[in-house]
Protein backbone atom coordinates (compact mmCIF):
# COMPACT_ATOMS: atom_id res chain seq x y z
CA UNK A 1 0.00 0.00 0.00
CA UNK A 2 1.38 3.15 -1.31
CA UNK A 3 2.04 6.31 1.13
CA UNK A 4 -1.13 7.95 -1.00
CA UNK A 5 -3.42 5.32 -0.14
CA UNK A 6 -2.10 4.76 3.42
CA UNK A 7 -3.39 8.20 4.45
CA UNK A 8 -6.32 7.87 2.32
CA UNK A 9 -7.07 4.82 4.75
CA UNK A 10 -5.87 6.55 7.96
CA UNK A 11 -7.97 9.27 7.00
CA UNK A 12 -11.30 7.53 6.32
CA UNK A 13 -10.92 5.15 9.45
CA UNK A 14 -10.93 8.45 11.29
CA UNK A 15 -13.86 9.53 9.98
CA UNK A 16 -15.71 6.34 10.72
CA UNK A 17 -14.15 6.72 14.09
CA UNK A 18 -15.37 9.89 14.61
CA UNK A 19 -19.28 9.47 13.35
CA UNK A 20 -19.39 6.46 15.31
CA UNK A 21 -17.80 7.14 18.64
CA UNK A 22 -20.81 11.00 18.18
CA UNK A 23 -23.31 8.58 17.65
CA UNK A 24 -22.23 5.93 19.93
CA UNK A 25 -21.63 8.51 22.68
CA UNK A 26 -25.24 9.19 22.26
CA UNK A 27 -26.24 5.62 22.40
CA UNK A 28 -24.21 4.89 25.67
CA UNK A 29 -26.59 7.61 27.30
CA UNK A 30 -29.32 5.87 25.59
CA UNK A 31 -28.76 3.03 26.70
CA UNK A 32 -28.66 4.33 30.07
CA UNK A 33 -32.42 5.76 29.55
CA UNK A 34 -33.51 2.20 27.81
CA UNK A 35 -32.56 0.44 31.18
CA UNK A 36 -34.45 2.43 32.81
CA UNK A 37 -37.44 2.52 30.88
CA UNK A 38 -37.38 -1.25 30.34
CA UNK A 39 -37.49 -1.85 33.91
CA UNK A 40 -39.69 0.10 34.69
CA UNK A 41 -42.14 -0.77 31.96
CA UNK A 42 -41.83 -4.56 33.07
CA UNK A 43 -42.17 -3.70 36.48
CA UNK A 44 -45.62 -1.68 35.51
CA UNK A 45 -47.17 -3.71 32.44
CA UNK A 46 -45.32 -6.92 32.20
CA UNK A 47 -45.20 -9.40 28.94
CA UNK A 48 -48.32 -8.52 27.87
CA UNK A 49 -48.57 -4.82 28.58
CA UNK A 50 -44.90 -4.90 26.68
CA UNK A 51 -46.32 -6.83 23.94
CA UNK A 52 -49.11 -4.42 23.59
CA UNK A 53 -46.74 -1.34 23.12
CA UNK A 54 -44.72 -3.18 20.76
CA UNK A 55 -48.00 -4.06 18.40
CA UNK A 56 -48.74 0.23 18.91
CA UNK A 57 -45.27 1.05 17.90
CA UNK A 58 -45.34 -1.40 14.93
CA UNK A 59 -48.73 0.18 13.52
CA UNK A 60 -47.93 3.91 14.08
CA UNK A 61 -44.53 2.96 12.17
CA UNK A 62 -46.43 1.34 8.98
CA UNK A 63 -48.71 4.42 9.12
CA UNK A 64 -45.70 6.55 9.16
CA UNK A 65 -43.56 4.79 6.42
CA UNK A 66 -46.85 4.98 4.09
CA UNK A 67 -47.52 8.24 4.73
CA UNK A 68 -43.65 9.64 4.85
CA UNK A 69 -43.28 8.06 0.96
CA UNK A 70 -39.73 7.76 1.85
CA UNK A 71 -38.95 11.01 1.63
CA UNK A 72 -36.48 11.46 4.20
CA UNK A 73 -34.45 8.98 2.64
CA UNK A 74 -34.54 10.19 -0.51
CA UNK A 75 -33.86 13.48 0.43
CA UNK A 76 -30.57 12.62 2.59
CA UNK A 77 -29.55 11.28 -0.91
CA UNK A 78 -29.85 14.43 -3.04
CA UNK A 79 -28.86 16.93 0.22
CA UNK A 80 -25.88 14.82 0.43
CA UNK A 81 -25.59 14.72 -3.50
CA UNK A 82 -25.66 18.71 -4.15
CA UNK A 83 -23.49 18.94 -0.72
CA UNK A 84 -20.90 16.66 -2.11
CA UNK A 85 -20.60 19.23 -5.07
CA UNK A 86 -21.32 22.62 -2.82
CA UNK A 87 -24.05 23.23 -4.29
CA UNK A 88 -25.82 25.74 -2.14
CA UNK A 89 -28.80 26.57 -4.04
CA UNK A 90 -29.74 22.78 -4.79
CA UNK A 91 -29.20 22.19 -0.88
CA UNK A 92 -31.61 25.06 0.25
CA UNK A 93 -34.35 23.57 -2.88
CA UNK A 94 -34.38 20.41 -1.99
CA UNK A 95 -34.72 21.48 2.07
CA UNK A 96 -37.53 23.79 1.41
CA UNK A 97 -39.38 21.19 -1.20
CA UNK A 98 -38.72 18.87 1.50
CA UNK A 99 -40.41 20.55 4.35
CA UNK A 100 -43.29 21.73 2.86
CA UNK A 101 -44.06 18.30 1.17
CA UNK A 102 -43.26 16.58 4.51
CA UNK A 103 -45.92 18.32 6.64
CA UNK A 104 -48.59 17.96 3.59
CA UNK A 105 -47.97 14.06 3.62
CA UNK A 106 -48.04 14.28 7.54
CA UNK A 107 -51.54 15.86 7.62
CA UNK A 108 -53.01 13.46 4.67
CA UNK A 109 -51.26 10.58 7.20
CA UNK A 110 -52.61 12.05 10.57
CA UNK A 111 -56.16 11.79 8.78
CA UNK A 112 -56.48 9.08 7.15
CA UNK A 113 -55.35 6.69 10.69
CA UNK A 114 -57.98 8.29 12.44
CA UNK A 115 -60.41 7.77 9.71
CA UNK A 116 -59.41 4.09 9.33
CA UNK A 117 -58.72 3.72 13.39
CA UNK A 118 -61.91 0.74 13.32
CA UNK A 119 -60.42 -1.11 10.91
CA UNK A 120 -57.07 -1.17 11.56
CA UNK A 121 -57.66 -1.86 15.27
CA UNK A 122 -59.52 -4.85 14.23
CA UNK A 123 -57.14 -6.36 11.79
CA UNK A 124 -54.55 -5.68 14.34
CA UNK A 125 -56.33 -7.00 17.85
CA UNK A 126 -59.30 -8.32 16.18
CA UNK A 127 -61.89 -6.40 18.12
CA UNK A 128 -62.91 -2.80 18.42
CA UNK A 129 -61.21 -2.09 22.50
CA UNK A 130 -58.08 -0.05 20.64
CA UNK A 131 -60.03 2.16 18.06
CA UNK A 132 -59.39 4.89 20.47
CA UNK A 133 -55.93 4.41 20.97
CA UNK A 134 -55.14 4.04 17.51
CA UNK A 135 -57.07 7.17 16.83
CA UNK A 136 -54.49 8.54 19.70
CA UNK A 137 -51.62 7.06 17.68
CA UNK A 138 -52.48 9.10 14.39
CA UNK A 139 -51.12 12.32 15.57
CA UNK A 140 -47.75 10.59 15.74
CA UNK A 141 -47.67 10.03 11.73
CA UNK A 142 -47.64 14.08 11.49
CA UNK A 143 -44.96 14.38 14.46
CA UNK A 144 -42.82 11.24 12.73
CA UNK A 145 -43.02 12.96 9.51
CA UNK A 146 -41.94 16.43 10.12
CA UNK A 147 -39.42 15.55 12.61
CA UNK A 148 -37.72 13.03 9.64
CA UNK A 149 -37.47 15.37 7.36
CA UNK A 150 -35.72 17.58 9.73
CA UNK A 151 -33.49 15.17 10.60
CA UNK A 152 -32.86 14.86 6.85
CA UNK A 153 -31.33 18.07 5.88
CA UNK A 154 -28.86 17.33 9.15
CA UNK A 155 -27.63 13.55 8.11
CA UNK A 156 -27.34 15.25 4.21
CA UNK A 157 -24.99 17.76 5.37
CA UNK A 158 -22.95 15.30 8.07
CA UNK A 159 -24.24 17.17 11.07
CA UNK A 160 -23.89 14.06 13.47
CA UNK A 161 -23.44 16.05 16.52
CA UNK A 162 -26.78 17.94 16.20
CA UNK A 163 -28.11 13.82 15.57
CA UNK A 164 -26.41 12.41 17.99
CA UNK A 165 -27.87 15.52 20.35
CA UNK A 166 -31.55 14.77 18.95
CA UNK A 167 -31.07 11.15 19.63
CA UNK A 168 -30.37 11.99 23.49
CA UNK A 169 -32.78 13.81 24.11
CA UNK A 170 -35.39 11.67 22.19
CA UNK A 171 -34.17 8.81 25.06
CA UNK A 172 -34.47 11.20 27.40
CA UNK A 173 -37.72 12.42 27.09
CA UNK A 174 -39.32 9.05 26.11
CA UNK A 175 -38.10 8.09 29.65
CA UNK A 176 -39.06 10.83 31.89
CA UNK A 177 -42.39 10.98 29.72
CA UNK A 178 -43.32 7.40 29.63
CA UNK A 179 -42.72 6.21 32.91
CA UNK A 180 -44.90 8.66 34.90
CA UNK A 181 -47.71 8.39 32.42
CA UNK A 182 -47.54 4.51 32.63
CA UNK A 183 -47.47 4.88 36.30
CA UNK A 184 -50.75 6.53 36.34
CA UNK A 185 -52.55 4.96 33.92
CA UNK A 186 -51.20 1.76 33.23
CA UNK A 187 -51.82 0.50 30.05
CA UNK A 188 -54.32 3.10 28.93
CA UNK A 189 -51.39 5.53 28.80
CA UNK A 190 -49.52 3.80 26.39
CA UNK A 191 -50.80 5.94 23.24
CA UNK A 192 -50.62 9.34 25.00
CA UNK A 193 -47.11 8.28 26.17
CA UNK A 194 -45.53 7.41 22.74
CA UNK A 195 -47.33 10.87 21.43
CA UNK A 196 -45.84 12.97 23.81
CA UNK A 197 -42.29 11.35 22.97
CA UNK A 198 -42.86 12.27 19.28
CA UNK A 199 -43.79 15.53 20.09
CA UNK A 200 -40.57 15.92 21.78
CA UNK A 201 -38.78 14.49 18.90
CA UNK A 202 -40.59 16.42 16.54
CA UNK A 203 -39.42 20.26 18.45
CA UNK A 204 -35.61 19.03 19.41
CA UNK A 205 -35.18 18.10 15.44
CA UNK A 206 -36.81 21.22 14.70
CA UNK A 207 -34.75 23.36 17.02
CA UNK A 208 -31.37 21.92 15.59
CA UNK A 209 -32.34 21.70 11.71
CA UNK A 210 -33.03 25.45 11.89
CA UNK A 211 -29.52 26.30 13.20
CA UNK A 212 -28.09 24.87 9.60
CA UNK A 213 -27.34 27.25 7.51
CA UNK A 214 -28.80 27.07 3.87
CA UNK A 215 -29.35 29.65 0.97
CA UNK A 216 -32.49 31.76 1.60
CA UNK A 217 -34.87 30.81 -1.52
CA UNK A 218 -37.85 31.34 -3.20
CA UNK A 219 -39.38 28.29 -5.03
CA UNK A 220 -41.64 28.76 -7.83
CA UNK A 221 -44.41 25.88 -8.12
CA UNK A 222 -41.97 24.82 -11.38
CA UNK A 223 -39.19 24.94 -9.17
CA UNK A 224 -41.40 22.81 -6.36
CA UNK A 225 -42.27 20.33 -8.83
CA UNK A 226 -39.10 19.87 -10.15
CA UNK A 227 -37.20 19.08 -6.60
CA UNK A 228 -40.76 16.82 -5.24
CA UNK A 229 -40.04 14.54 -8.44
CA UNK A 230 -36.74 13.86 -7.86
CA UNK A 231 -37.82 13.46 -4.17
CA UNK A 232 -40.47 11.29 -4.84
CA UNK A 233 -38.50 9.31 -7.45
CA UNK A 234 -36.18 7.83 -5.06
CA UNK A 235 -38.97 7.87 -2.42
CA UNK A 236 -40.99 5.10 -3.69
CA UNK A 237 -39.08 3.30 -3.35
CA UNK A 238 -37.13 3.93 0.30
CA UNK A 239 -41.23 3.74 1.08
CA UNK A 240 -41.71 0.57 0.02
CA UNK A 241 -38.44 -0.69 1.66
CA UNK A 242 -39.67 1.03 4.58
CA UNK A 243 -43.05 -0.64 4.41
CA UNK A 244 -41.64 -4.04 3.79
CA UNK A 245 -38.94 -3.76 6.85
CA UNK A 246 -41.72 -2.44 9.11
CA UNK A 247 -44.85 -4.52 7.48
CA UNK A 248 -42.44 -7.66 8.22
CA UNK A 249 -42.29 -6.60 11.90
CA UNK A 250 -46.18 -5.74 12.31
CA UNK A 251 -46.48 -9.41 10.45
CA UNK A 252 -44.32 -11.55 12.79
CA UNK A 253 -45.76 -9.90 15.84
CA UNK A 254 -49.31 -10.70 14.49
CA UNK A 255 -47.90 -14.57 13.68
CA UNK A 256 -46.44 -14.60 17.65
CA UNK A 257 -49.19 -12.86 19.05
CA UNK A 258 -51.84 -15.44 17.29
CA UNK A 259 -49.84 -18.46 17.85
CA UNK A 260 -49.10 -17.81 21.69
CA UNK A 261 -50.78 -14.78 22.86
CA UNK A 262 -50.25 -11.26 24.00
CA UNK A 263 -47.59 -11.93 26.84
CA UNK A 264 -45.82 -14.08 24.24
CA UNK A 265 -45.65 -10.73 21.74
CA UNK A 266 -44.20 -9.27 24.96
CA UNK A 267 -41.11 -11.91 25.43
CA UNK A 268 -40.49 -11.28 21.62
CA UNK A 269 -40.64 -7.36 21.95
CA UNK A 270 -38.41 -7.91 25.30
CA UNK A 271 -35.74 -9.84 23.16
CA UNK A 272 -35.66 -7.57 19.96
CA UNK A 273 -35.30 -4.69 21.91
CA UNK A 274 -32.32 -6.22 24.21
CA UNK A 275 -30.73 -7.83 20.46
CA UNK A 276 -30.77 -4.42 18.80
CA UNK A 277 -29.63 -2.12 22.21
CA UNK A 278 -25.67 -2.71 21.67
CA UNK A 279 -25.17 -3.55 17.56
CA UNK A 280 -27.85 -0.58 17.22
CA UNK A 281 -26.15 2.29 17.41
CA UNK A 282 -22.95 1.30 14.97
CA UNK A 283 -26.11 0.13 12.41
CA UNK A 284 -27.30 4.07 13.46
CA UNK A 285 -24.15 5.22 12.69
CA UNK A 286 -23.51 3.40 9.67
CA UNK A 287 -27.34 4.91 8.09
CA UNK A 288 -26.40 8.40 9.56
CA UNK A 289 -22.67 8.99 8.40
CA UNK A 290 -21.25 5.98 6.08
CA UNK A 291 -24.33 6.08 3.63
CA UNK A 292 -23.80 10.05 2.48
CA UNK A 293 -19.92 9.44 2.15
CA UNK A 294 -20.62 6.26 -0.21
CA UNK A 295 -23.31 8.08 -2.50
CA UNK A 296 -20.43 10.80 -2.65
CA UNK A 297 -18.11 8.25 -4.23
CA UNK A 298 -20.87 6.06 -5.78
CA UNK A 299 -19.36 6.18 -9.50
CA UNK A 300 -15.58 4.83 -8.30
CA UNK A 301 -16.06 1.33 -7.65
CA UNK A 302 -13.21 0.87 -6.42
CA UNK A 303 -13.52 3.81 -3.64
CA UNK A 304 -16.56 2.27 -3.21
CA UNK A 305 -15.68 -1.00 -2.45
CA UNK A 306 -12.90 0.33 0.07
CA UNK A 307 -14.82 2.47 2.14
CA UNK A 308 -17.06 -0.84 2.72
CA UNK A 309 -14.44 -2.69 3.50
CA UNK A 310 -13.31 -0.23 5.54
CA UNK A 311 -17.16 -0.13 7.55
CA UNK A 312 -17.02 -3.51 7.70
CA UNK A 313 -14.19 -3.98 9.37
CA UNK A 314 -15.15 -1.19 12.03
CA UNK A 315 -18.35 -2.76 13.07
CA UNK A 316 -17.41 -6.32 13.22
CA UNK A 317 -14.84 -5.05 15.82
CA UNK A 318 -16.66 -2.76 17.38
CA UNK A 319 -19.88 -4.77 17.74
CA UNK A 320 -18.76 -8.59 17.86
CA UNK A 321 -17.60 -8.43 21.73
CA UNK A 322 -20.86 -7.02 22.52
CA UNK A 323 -23.17 -9.77 21.18
CA UNK A 324 -20.58 -12.24 22.03
CA UNK A 325 -21.08 -11.26 25.90
CA UNK A 326 -25.19 -10.77 25.09
CA UNK A 327 -25.05 -14.55 23.64
CA UNK A 328 -23.41 -15.32 27.24
CA UNK A 329 -24.84 -13.52 29.72
CA UNK A 330 -28.36 -13.10 28.21
CA UNK A 331 -29.84 -14.30 31.67
CA UNK A 332 -28.68 -11.75 33.49
CA UNK A 333 -29.24 -9.47 31.00
CA UNK A 334 -33.08 -10.01 30.75
CA UNK A 335 -32.74 -9.84 35.00
CA UNK A 336 -31.15 -6.77 34.96
CA UNK A 337 -33.40 -4.79 32.03
CA UNK A 338 -36.72 -6.69 32.75
CA UNK A 339 -37.62 -8.84 35.23
CA UNK A 340 -38.05 -12.92 35.89
CA UNK A 341 -41.46 -12.46 34.28
CA UNK A 342 -39.45 -11.91 31.05
CA UNK A 343 -36.90 -15.26 31.19
CA UNK A 344 -38.76 -17.23 28.33
CA UNK A 345 -37.39 -14.63 26.23
CA UNK A 346 -34.12 -15.74 26.76
CA UNK A 347 -33.72 -18.32 23.97
CA UNK A 348 -35.06 -15.68 21.43
CA UNK A 349 -32.50 -13.39 22.61
CA UNK A 350 -29.46 -15.83 22.22
CA UNK A 351 -30.93 -16.16 18.32
CA UNK A 352 -31.29 -12.53 17.43
CA UNK A 353 -27.83 -12.24 18.66
CA UNK A 354 -26.47 -14.66 16.21
CA UNK A 355 -28.72 -12.70 13.44
CA UNK A 356 -27.24 -9.59 14.54
CA UNK A 357 -23.93 -10.36 14.34
CA UNK A 358 -24.85 -11.47 10.54
CA UNK A 359 -26.55 -8.29 9.85
CA UNK A 360 -23.57 -6.18 11.09
CA UNK A 361 -21.40 -7.83 8.37
CA UNK A 362 -23.95 -7.72 5.37
CA UNK A 363 -25.36 -4.40 6.40
CA UNK A 364 -22.43 -2.19 4.59
CA UNK A 365 -22.68 -4.20 1.46
CA UNK A 366 -26.38 -3.89 1.40
CA UNK A 367 -25.11 0.11 1.06
CA UNK A 368 -23.69 -0.24 -2.69
CA UNK A 369 -27.45 -0.85 -3.95
CA UNK A 370 -28.48 2.16 -2.45
CA UNK A 371 -25.67 4.32 -3.38
CA UNK A 372 -25.92 3.39 -6.55
CA UNK A 373 -29.27 4.31 -7.30
CA UNK A 374 -29.90 0.52 -8.12
CA UNK A 375 -33.55 0.95 -7.39
CA UNK A 376 -34.92 -2.16 -9.59
CA UNK A 377 -32.25 -4.75 -7.61
CA UNK A 378 -32.96 -2.75 -4.12
CA UNK A 379 -36.67 -3.32 -4.57
CA UNK A 380 -36.53 -6.95 -5.09
CA UNK A 381 -33.70 -7.93 -2.35
CA UNK A 382 -36.10 -5.90 -0.23
CA UNK A 383 -39.45 -7.70 -1.39
CA UNK A 384 -37.38 -11.24 -1.03
CA UNK A 385 -36.37 -10.40 2.28
CA UNK A 386 -39.28 -9.77 3.86
CA UNK A 387 -40.78 -12.94 1.84
CA UNK A 388 -38.29 -14.92 3.71
CA UNK A 389 -38.27 -13.49 6.90
CA UNK A 390 -42.44 -13.64 7.11
CA UNK A 391 -42.29 -17.15 5.50
CA UNK A 392 -39.84 -18.75 8.23
CA UNK A 393 -41.31 -17.18 11.40
CA UNK A 394 -44.77 -18.09 9.91
CA UNK A 395 -43.06 -21.92 9.74
CA UNK A 396 -41.02 -21.71 12.51
CA UNK A 397 -43.51 -20.12 15.24
CA UNK A 398 -45.65 -22.65 14.25
CA UNK A 399 -42.95 -25.50 15.27
CA UNK A 400 -40.95 -23.77 18.24
CA UNK A 401 -43.44 -21.31 19.63
CA UNK A 402 -42.21 -17.70 19.88
CA UNK A 403 -38.42 -18.80 19.96
CA UNK A 404 -39.04 -19.53 16.21
CA UNK A 405 -39.21 -16.02 15.35
CA UNK A 406 -35.64 -15.58 16.38
CA UNK A 407 -34.64 -18.72 14.54
CA UNK A 408 -36.19 -16.77 11.54
CA UNK A 409 -34.41 -13.54 12.01
CA UNK A 410 -31.14 -15.51 12.02
CA UNK A 411 -31.89 -17.61 9.23
CA UNK A 412 -33.06 -14.45 7.46
CA UNK A 413 -29.59 -13.05 7.55
CA UNK A 414 -27.95 -16.20 6.64
CA UNK A 415 -30.00 -15.78 3.53
CA UNK A 416 -29.90 -12.37 2.94
CA UNK A 417 -26.21 -12.00 3.46
CA UNK A 418 -25.06 -14.93 0.49
CA UNK A 419 -27.41 -12.55 -1.93
CA UNK A 420 -26.21 -9.39 -1.00
CA UNK A 421 -22.81 -10.21 -1.57
CA UNK A 422 -23.68 -12.07 -4.73
CA UNK A 423 -25.53 -8.48 -5.65
CA UNK A 424 -22.41 -6.36 -4.59
CA UNK A 425 -19.76 -8.79 -6.78
CA UNK A 426 -21.57 -8.13 -10.06
CA UNK A 427 -22.60 -4.59 -9.24
CA UNK A 428 -18.93 -3.30 -8.00
CA UNK A 429 -16.77 -6.55 -8.14
CA UNK A 430 -16.71 -6.08 -4.50
CA UNK A 431 -14.62 -8.92 -2.77
CA UNK A 432 -13.97 -8.62 1.47
CA UNK A 433 -10.57 -7.94 2.08
CA UNK A 434 -8.29 -10.30 3.99
CA UNK A 435 -9.12 -8.52 7.08
CA UNK A 436 -12.17 -8.71 7.12
CA UNK A 437 -12.29 -12.69 5.74
CA UNK A 438 -10.46 -13.61 8.79
CA UNK A 439 -12.85 -11.23 11.39
CA UNK A 440 -16.04 -13.11 9.89
CA UNK A 441 -14.83 -16.28 10.78
CA UNK A 442 -13.48 -15.34 13.58
CA UNK A 443 -15.83 -13.76 15.13
CA UNK A 444 -19.33 -15.94 13.59
CA UNK A 445 -17.37 -19.15 14.73
CA UNK A 446 -16.79 -17.55 18.34
CA UNK A 447 -20.19 -16.34 18.44
CA UNK A 448 -21.36 -20.46 17.63
CA UNK A 449 -19.52 -21.63 20.01
CA UNK A 450 -20.47 -19.54 22.74
CA UNK A 451 -24.22 -20.33 21.71
CA UNK A 452 -23.95 -24.12 21.19
CA UNK A 453 -22.09 -24.18 24.80
CA UNK A 454 -24.64 -22.24 26.40
CA UNK A 455 -27.45 -24.40 24.76
CA UNK A 456 -25.67 -27.66 25.74
CA UNK A 457 -23.26 -27.51 28.58
CA UNK A 458 -23.76 -26.49 32.24
CA UNK A 459 -24.21 -23.36 33.22
CA UNK A 460 -20.70 -23.05 34.72
CA UNK A 461 -18.84 -24.24 31.63
CA UNK A 462 -20.17 -22.45 29.32
CA UNK A 463 -20.38 -19.12 31.55
CA UNK A 464 -16.29 -19.89 31.07
CA UNK A 465 -16.38 -20.52 27.53
CA UNK A 466 -18.56 -17.45 26.83
CA UNK A 467 -16.28 -15.34 28.93
CA UNK A 468 -13.53 -16.29 27.34
CA UNK A 469 -14.30 -15.84 23.83
CA UNK A 470 -15.15 -12.73 25.06
CA UNK A 471 -12.35 -11.39 26.41
CA UNK A 472 -10.49 -13.01 24.04
CA UNK A 473 -12.26 -11.00 21.31
CA UNK A 474 -12.34 -7.64 23.37
CA UNK A 475 -8.93 -7.77 23.67
CA UNK A 476 -8.07 -8.36 19.70
CA UNK A 477 -10.98 -5.21 18.94
CA UNK A 478 -9.27 -3.26 21.22
CA UNK A 479 -5.72 -3.81 19.73
CA UNK A 480 -6.65 -3.51 15.81
CA UNK A 481 -8.96 -0.31 16.42
CA UNK A 482 -6.10 0.93 17.83
CA UNK A 483 -3.81 -0.05 15.01
CA UNK A 484 -6.50 2.02 12.47
CA UNK A 485 -5.80 5.77 13.90
CA UNK A 486 -3.03 7.54 13.14
CA UNK A 487 -0.53 7.30 16.08
CA UNK A 488 -0.69 10.70 16.87
CA UNK A 489 -4.30 10.61 18.20
CA UNK A 490 -3.44 8.62 20.99
CA UNK A 491 -1.58 10.06 24.44
CA UNK A 492 1.73 8.96 24.41
CA UNK A 493 0.88 6.45 27.76
CA UNK A 494 -2.23 4.68 25.71
CA UNK A 495 -0.19 4.80 22.44
CA UNK A 496 2.40 3.02 24.25
CA UNK A 497 0.30 0.42 25.27
CA UNK A 498 -2.15 -0.34 22.51
CA UNK A 499 -0.42 0.76 18.99
CA UNK A 500 3.23 -1.04 19.74
CA UNK A 501 1.25 -4.54 19.99
CA UNK A 502 -1.79 -3.98 17.45
CA UNK A 503 -1.61 -6.80 15.32
CA UNK A 504 -0.89 -5.59 11.36
CA UNK A 505 -3.53 -4.00 9.00
CA UNK A 506 -3.38 -6.81 5.45
CA UNK A 507 -5.46 -5.46 2.78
Amino acid sequence: MGLHSSATARQSYTEIFKSTIVIGGSSIINVGFSIVRSKAMAVLLGPEGVGLMGLYLATSDMAHTIAGFGLNASGVRQIAEAAGTHDAEKVARTAVALRRISLLLGLLGTLLVACFAAPIARFTFGDDKHTTAIMVLSVMVLFQVMSGSQAALLQGMRDIAALARISVFGAFFSTVISIPVIYVYGESGIPASLVCVAATTLMTSWWYSRKVSIKSVQLTLRQLGEECRGLFRFGFIFMISGLLTFGSAYAIRLIVLNDAGIAAAGLYQAAWALGGLYSGFILQAMGTDFYPRLTGVANDNAQCNRLVNEQTQVSILLAGPGLIATLTLAPLVIHSLYSPAFYAAIDILRWICLGMMLRIVAWPIGFIVLAKGAQKIFFWTEVAATVVHVALSWILVKAFGPVGAGIAFFGLYVWHGILIYWIARRQTGFRWSSTNRFLVLTYTALSGTVFLAVQFLPWFEAGLIGCAATLAASIYSLKALAALLPPESYPAVIRALLVKSAPAKSG
